[in-house]
């Protein structure tokens, strides 16, 4: 009997009408492996995952297969997202015995979780072998079975362990980061390393920060070149916005055509900084569309974000999104087809699969005549118009509350950036970054209502919701941290206290329930279900690590609240983190973001203004803001923002008053005096 049909998983539901007998992870699944004596199979995958989609078709979906394992096995399927420390023991262990990882993740375990064999994806003959194999082992030769369990899970739980060296995260430890990721810079195609190639949107909001801290001219050209190629390229949707998931080739031009959540969070922080700092038009382009994709295509009203869209459509990779000459013309007439297919570097040979090409912008046309810009993205609606009558990629609408959290940081920084700046471009591009802001702002606002009343309960977190129902696993340290990051910028942007309560009950409870000694903290709560071995990643890889978040809320709570404990609680976290910044930047990028704002304070900006919505003090505060800063505005003595209190206008007028550890300088009443505060 397949046990998914009411799971809260899109991807546990792909597989509900399988042949085999699936479980989801829970005890009944283990103890039915004892009751018959047979070996687990545990499958990690997600929804978005093309060979995830092709191991399924090939082996999960076939009746022969099914009969195996079902006769022989106890098959559980996990999905990654949704269990993310089921994912981070298991993937350990992969990785120890295999040197590498991926997904699907096909783990064989012994009926308390051991694990002793491990892979990835299989064609079917060889899983059909694999299958077999397994089964004879575990008659067979089950002492040896279980000696190499056991060897694996001291493995793990080594790679696990908290503790280890500490040190201060200094700013020549963040000056060696930066140092580092210069010397692996790309500097040809922007980025690191070859292909497969991805954002590396942590590294570059630490490089912008580390710009701001030192003027480094080096920093700031790694991040606009970067950010250039990869907007340029086909990794970027040219026509609705947002980033996939990597370039399967090392200079963006064909992508691994997944869009996850999380990646365009972080890509639009990066994006609206580096605009903000350099007034580039295209990285306010860029922003202004990657806003747009979250708010319209991933945000469900009333329900927050969905997770990802997948790569696949009805089975073919990039279906909806490749062209060819010929169909530009189709949709554009000749002129402005040929005038497309040059502008976007469409040929008849192609750039994909069979003479298709992925749309890439060849000529640089974000600072040409307006009226080109005009005619572009004239041409870019109809496209899109055409594109849409298409068959369209399935979205995963999973909601998870951590990168959630990461949506609602960008969109609040981005809107309120906007919002302060004033209309920007010619009339039409004017009228659309408003447009945008107010649907990004109505996202965001939403999204952080469906977190607090659907994930919270009793000041804990629950990771995953569907449709308004709340799944059963429970919040890890990195939901917490972004989720109360999250809260606390949305209280920078209302004004209203409740949001930075509920910041303050998430940070509290991660210290009560996740903290371990000497500053580390674990991925799991010490009341969660107990694995064969307990997470404490302190590195970042595709989403900030749990550590990393957790001293982000700590900061931002810290600086808006001047309570000095959480502030402490911060330093000893990065001080575990510190010896590994300075030897592998590339996978410390958000925890060295965070030591930025530290080292600048970070600065706490309060505004007494009675009217925060267009008052220039308050533009300028977001314009000029040193790295980490956070920022209030309102009337003095706001109930419930605590930067407000005993802060009052000046004779009369607005005021600013800049500070670090509630210490503040003078108030000042003009933007100038201001400015010159913030540098």
């Amino acid at each position: 009997m397949n046990r998914l049909a009411e799971a809260t998983s899109p991807y546990l539901l792909q597989h509900a009408d399988n042949p085999v007998d699936w479980w989801p992870w829970c005890d009944e699944a283990f103890a039915e492996a004892k009751r018959r004596d047979v070996p687990v199979l545990i499958s990690v995958g997600y929804s978005a995952c093309h060979w995830c989609h092709v191991m399924a078709h090939e082996s999960f979906e076939d009746d022969g297969v099914g009969k195996l394992l079902n006769e022989g096995f106890v098959a559980i399927k996990v999905d990654r997202e949704e269990r993310p420390d089921v994912d981070a023991v298991y993937m350990t262990a992969t990785q120890a015995m295999t040197g590498q990882g991926g997904w699907p993740m096909t783990v064989f375990a012994t009926p308390d979780g051991t694990p002793f064999f491990c892979g990835t994806y299989f064609p079917r003959p060889n899983f059909v072998r694999l299958l077999e194999s397994v089964g004879a082992a575990w008659r067979d030769q089950r002492e040896a079975v279980l000696r190499q369990g056991a060897a694996v899970v001291e493995a793990i739980g080594g790679a696990q362990a908290v503790g280890g060296p500490t040190a201060p995260l200094t700013a020549e430890l963040l000056d060696a980061a930066a140092d580092q990721l210069a010397s692996e810079y790309d500097e040809v195609n922007g980025g690191f390393g070859g292909a497969p190639k991805f954002p590396p949107h942590m590294n570059l909001l630490f490089l912008l920060r580390h710009h701001q801290r030192t003027g480094s001219a080096r920093s700031l050209e790694i991040v606009r070149h970067t950010c250039e190629a990869m907007a340029r390229g086909g990794i970027h949707d040219q026509l609705a916005g947002g980033f996939a998931r990597y370039s399967v080739d090392g200079y963006w031009t064909v992508p691994h055509f997944e869009k996850m959540l999380y990646d365009n969070a972080l890509l639009l922080r990066v994006y609206t900084h580096l605009w903000r700092l350099t007034g580039d038009a295209l990285a306010l382009r860029v922003a202004r569309d990657t806003a747009r994709f979250l708010a319209d295509e991933l945000h469900r009203p009333g329900q927050g974000f969905a997770s990802a869209l997948d790569a696949d459509t009805e089975g073919v990779e990039g279906l909806t999104y490749v062209w060819t000459p010929a169909q530009l013309v189709e949709v554009l007439g000749e002129e402005d087809g040929w005038w497309a297919a040059d502008l976007f570097a469409v040929t008849d040979a192609g750039s994909f699969e069979k003479g298709t090409s992925v749309l890439r912008l060849a000529r640089d046309v974000d600072d040409a005549d307006p009226a080109v810009r005009e005619r572009w993205q004239v041409v870019v609606r109809r496209l899109l118009a055409a594109r849409d009558t298409r068959p369209q990629p399935a979205r995963d609408d999973k909601v998870v509350a951590a990168w959630n959290g990461l949506a609602i940081t960008a969109l609040a920084e981005f809107v309120r950036l906007v919002e302060t700046t004033g209309r920007v471009g010619t009339e039409g591009e004017a009228n659309l970054l408003e447009g945008v802001t107010i649907v990004a702002d109505g996202a965001l606002r939403d999204t952080a209502e469906y977190l607090a009343r659907v994930h919270v309960s009793d000041g804990r977190l629950r990771r995953a919701s569907r449709d308004g129902r709340v799944g059963d696993p429970a919040g890890v340290l990195e939901d917490y941290g972004c989720v109360a990051e999250a809260f606390c910028a949305v209280h920078q942007v209302t004004g209203e206290g409740r949001w930075l309560d509920l910041a303050g009950q998430l940070i509290d409870a991660a210290l009560a329930h996740f903290a371990a000694p000497g500053g580390a903290f674990h991925d799991t709560a010490d009341d969660a279900e107990q694995l064969v071995a307990r997470p404490a990643d302190p590195t970042d890889n595709a989403t900030p690590s749990g550590r990393s978040a957790i001293v982000a809320a700590l900061v931002a709570y810290a600086a808006l609240t001047g309570e000095n404990r959480y502030r402490e609680a911060a330093e000893a976290a990065l001080s575990t983190v510190a010896p590994i910044v300075g030897r592998h930047a590339r996978f410390t990028g958000y925890a060295a973001t965070v030591g930025e704002a530290l080292l600048s304070g970070p600065y706490e900006i309060a505004v007494a203004t009675d009217d925060p919505a267009t008052d220039p003090l308050v533009a300028a505060a977001y314009r000029h803001a040193p790295p980490g800063a956070v920022i209030v505005a309102g009337p003095p003595d706001q109930p419930g923002v605590p930067l407000l209190a005993g802060r009052p206008l000046v004779d009369g007028r607005a005021a600013a008053y800049v500070c670090r550890g509630f210490v503040c300088q003078r108030p000042v009443t003009g933007v100038e005096e201001l400015v010159g505060q913030l540098r």
